[in-house]
């Protein structure tokens, strides 16, 4: 049976996570799906637990060395069938019906991309502590387009109160990432899904976010970001710069200010951290010297301090250990866990990530009612 949606999956050294990460993609109430697993030459057994899978929807490819995350996303797409294209990191899981959801609102709004709130689960623990949407303090009443000047706006680095699309694991429509030959860029070592995602937006994707989480994403120590984030930020710089070179951008007014300001806050971040991960270092001359050449430390420092302190009265005081994550857990609330996540009102507020007049009525609501999504539950055959 032709699938019709492909869920790709790299994987690396993702052995305690890797089977609940296949199972919850086999258990979709939408089954006409196929599973790519990508073992990207990982040194446990997660290339020898990923093969024990004896469902035939399973695909399992072993790479003979490390190759990255970028170029294993896009070897799986080049051998998936489907005509939608899903994301699965190996380390995540998905709510049983997520696919099919997702599915009902790409049909109703003849979308392109199509994106879903997330669950945010830190790694050991059996329930979310929050949502995405959440956390960004928006709401919405339905499933909306999204252009492009808004997904950056919202996407601000160290900003707790915006909305963080770039972290969203998206459904692509296979017919138009062929068309505009789009795939992940292989030179990135970082925020790979936020370029992706861009590259689909500027091209005249129907961006559809669906406000309602089917996507629980782990949060696990010892990332990338946490162990050398003046490399991460450098990435980060570079990787706008070049976007901000590119034609397409100037077909949308605000976007090419929008990626300016998101390059501004990589830049002062970056003299932050010149200073602050070689003094936690001890090499204090080195940072005492980018201290005295970084304007932009002070200027970080003085916004940042506020969260400093919090920070570190969450860990120190408080026990709270993912204090210091890229989206760090509140001691107290926990989010509840339901099929569909009912949003009343629609109050984001852009400037709360950073000055701008964009509102969320600047964005095209969907014309699918929130009450006929929620009861028209068939999947698509």
């Amino acid at each position: 049976m032709q699938p019709e949606v492909s869920i790709i999956m790299p994987a690396y050294n993702t052995e305690a996570y890797i089977t609940q990460a296949i199972q919850s993609a086999l258990a979709q109430t939408f089954d006409r799906i196929e599973v790519i697993v990508i073992n990207d030459c990982s040194t446990d057994r997660t290339g020898e637990i990923a093969s024990r899978f004896t469902d035939q929807r399973v695909r399992v490819i072993h790479h003979e060395r490390n190759c990255g995350i970028t170029l294993s996303s896009n070897r799986a797409i080049a051998e998936a069938k489907g005509a939608w294209i899903a994301i699965l990191d190996s380390d995540d899981w998905y709510a049983p019906e997520r696919l099919e959801r997702m599915l009902q609102v790409a049909q109703a709004e003849n979308a392109d991309v199509v994106i879903d709130d997330l669950y945010l689960i830190r790694d050991g623990e059996t329930e979310p502590w929050s949502t995405l949407i959440q956390e960004s303090g928006a709401a919405f009443q339905g499933p909306i387009q999204i252009d492009p000047v808004f997904f950056v706006q919202t996407d601000v680095y160290g900003k707790r109160r915006c909305l963080r699309l770039g972290l969203s694991k998206p459904l692509f429509r296979r017919s138009f990432l062929d068309r505009y030959q789009i795939r992940y860029d292989e030179s990135l070592r970082v925020v790979q899904d936020f370029w992706i995602d861009m590259e689909c937006l500027v091209h005249g994707a129907r961006f559809i976010l669906l406000p309602e989480p089917y996507y629980f994403y782990r949060s696990r120590p010892g990332s990338a970001v946490s162990s050398d984030r003046i490399a991460w930020l450098n990435d980060c710089c570079q990787a706008t710069e070049r976007f901000m070179q590119r034609s397409i951008v100037h077909q949308y007014p605000g976007l090419l200010p929008a990626l300016a300001q998101r390059l501004q806050v990589f830049q002062q971040a970056r003299a932050y951290y010149q200073v602050i991960q070689p003094w936690k270092q001890r090499q204090y001359a080195a940072a005492i010297q980018a201290m005295l050449t970084q304007p932009a430390f002070w200027q970080r420092l003085v916004t940042q301090l506020p969260g400093i302190v919090a920070r570190r009265w969450q860990y120190h005081l408080l026990g709270n250990r993912s204090a210091y994550e890229m989206l760090p857990q509140p001691t107290v609330r926990k989010v509840q866990m339901t099929k569909n996540s009912e949003s009343n009102l629609t109050n984001l507020q852009v400037s709360d990530c950073q000055s701008s007049d964009l509102k969320t009525s600047d964005l095209k609501t969907s014309d699918l009612k929130t009450s006929e999504s929620r009861t028209s539950r068939s999947p698509l055959r």
